[in-house]
C-alpha cells in the first residue's frame, strides 16, 4: 500500500479511521495484537503517527494498550456490552422522546423515510447496519444535544465490536426492524413518552440478542 496523504485530516487521523474499519470488518479481531511494524510498512508511515492512532482508538475503548505487551483489538466482555447497552437506552430513548414532541413534520418526514430505506434492506445485512446507524445518528442530530450526541457515537463504536452477533442471530433483523416500525408510529403519533418506551424496549431486545 502507497504512503498516505495527509489532506484533508492529519494523518493519525486516517490511520485511525483505516484501522476502524479494519476493527469493525473483522480483518483485526478482538483480542488479536496490533503488529505495528507491519502496519506502519503497509501504510508507508512511520511508527509515530501510528502510535497517535491508536491512542485514538484506545480512547475510543476499540483499543487495549498492554503495558510491554503493545496494542490490541478491544474483547467486549459481557459485563461491557451491557452496561454499553444500558446507556445507550438511556440515552437514545430520551432523544427519541425530545424528537417526537419538538421535532418539525420535514424531521419526522426524513426519518421516515431512513426507515423505508431500513425496510428495504433487510437481504443485505452490512447495508441494514449502515442504514440502522444513519438512522440513529440523525435522530440524535434533530434531539440537538451536542454532548448526549457524543456520548452516544464513542458507545456505538464499542457495540459495533459485537454487532455481528446481534443480528447474525435468526430473526433478529426482522424483529429490529418490527422494533423501528414501533418506534416511528410513537414518534410519528407525537407522544413522547411511548416513544422513549419502544427505544428502551428496542435496546433491551438488542442487548438479549447479542448476549
Amino acid at each position: 500500500m502507497s504512503a498516505l496523504s495527509l489532506a484533508p485530516r492529519a494523518l493519525y487521523e486516517e490511520v485511525a479511521e483505516l484501522l476502524r474499519q479494519r476493527i469493525f470488518s473483522r480483518e483485526l479481531e478482538p483480542g488479536s495484537w496490533i503488529d505495528e511494524l507491519k502496519i506502519a510498512e503497509e501504510y508507508g508511515i512511520s511508527r509515530t503517527p501510528l502510535r497517535e492512532a491508536l491512542k485514538v482508538l484506545a480512547a475510543e475503548g476499540l483499543v487495549t494498550m498492554k503495558v510491554r505487551r503493545g496494542a490490541y483489538v478491544t474483547e467486549v466482555s459481557d459485563k461491557d456490552l451491557a452496561d454499553v447497552y444500558h446507556l445507550l437506552a438511556l440515552l437514545e430513548s430520551d432523544a427519541a422522546g425530545v424528537v417526537a414532541q419538538r421535532g418539525t413534520d420535514e424531521e419526522h418526514a426524513e426519518l421516515q423515510t431512513l426507515h423505508a430505506e431500513l425496510e428495504a434492506a433487510t437481504a443485505d445485512r452490512d447495508r441494514f447496519f449502515a442504514i440502522n446507524e444513519r438512522f440513529h445518528m440523525r435522530l440524535l442530530e434533530i434531539a440537538n444535544n451536542r454532548w448526549r450526541e457524543q456520548m452516544v457515537a464513542d458507545l456505538r463504536k464499542v457495540m459495533k465490536l459485537n454487532r455481528h452477533n446481534s443480528l447474525l442471530k435468526s430473526g433478529r433483523i426482522k424483529e429490529s426492524l418490527a422494533e423501528h416500525r414501533a418506534v416511528m408510529a410513537a414518534l410519528l403519533a407525537r407522544d413522547a413518552t411511548l416513544t422513549q418506551q419502544r427505544m428502551h424496549e428496542h435496546f433491551r431486545n438488542g442487548l438479549e440478542a447479542a448476549a
